[in-house]
């Protein structure tokens, strides 16, 4: 049986330059895919937030304008939200997690982990006790790799030299936020040394390093969960 936990933002606003508080949370395709994902490998899934609240989905990522006007596709991702609500409320603390206890961790994104995850010891500890251990598989996208930017081991940063990729700069310039971040994460991972690899804007997008995934945007959320698949087959 494989265990996977799944690392969600608790917050529901993110913080921009000029102090404005934008709602935020995790953003729904990319909870929805890997959890069906993993759900239909038969893994047994635990979700996590810091302090155990109850993550809620972003209402943007369910807006027309983000799901190629496709009321259809949004439908299914409010419907398959309405069905995770009771595993959503039991979200665990994070500080309660062991990581040695699971096999996977996937940390999607949204704006909320650039509020909360980036910041968030806990996280850093489980990042840092996941990270090219044998036998297990580190995953995040989108703005989930925004966690990733305190976590550390021995004094440096876990993921310099690291390849990976994440929401780029161009991304968040399009989505109308760039300018009115206080930070941007493709700008930041690069800065600290990671090796990022960016595809084209808004088009699937992972990259495989070691045990490694990281996806770019909501429409890899779904090829970086069958990454992690593959990579647990071999």
């Amino acid at each position: 049986m494989t265990n996977t936990l799944i690392v969600l933002t608790g917050t529901r606003i993110w913080t921009l330059n000029d102090g404005t508080e934008h709602p935020t949370g995790f953003w729904a395709e990319e909870f929805v895919a890997p959890h069906r994902v993993f759900t239909q490998a038969g893994h047994t899934i635990t979700i996590a937030t810091p302090g155990g609240v109850t993550p809620v989905a972003d209402e943007l990522s369910l807006a027309p304008a983000m799901n190629n006007n496709d009321e259809a596709a949004i439908a299914e991702l409010r419907a398959y939200l309405d069905k995770s609500q009771e595993a959503l409320a039991a979200a665990v603390p994070l500080a309660d997690i062991d990581p040695a206890a699971y096999d996977v961790v996937f940390i999607p994104g949204g704006h909320g982990p650039m509020e909360d995850l980036a910041v968030d010891p806990d996280v850093a500890r489980i990042l840092e006790a996941t990270l090219d251990a044998t036998g297990k598989i580190l995953a995040s996208v989108c703005h989930g790799p925004a966690s990733f930017v305190s976590a550390t081991r021995d004094g440096k940063w876990l993921f310099e030299g690291r390849t990976i990729t994440a929401f780029l700069d161009d991304e968040e310039s399009q989505a109308g936020f760039a300018e009115r971040a206080p930070w941007l994460l493709e700008s930041r991972l690069t800065q600290q040394g990671a090796k990022f690899v960016a595809g084209p804007a808004w088009a699937p997008h992972v990259i495989v390093d070691g045990n490694l995934v990281t996806g770019q945007n909501p429409a890899s959320a779904e090829p970086a969960a069958e990454a992690v698949l593959e990579q647990l087959g071999r």
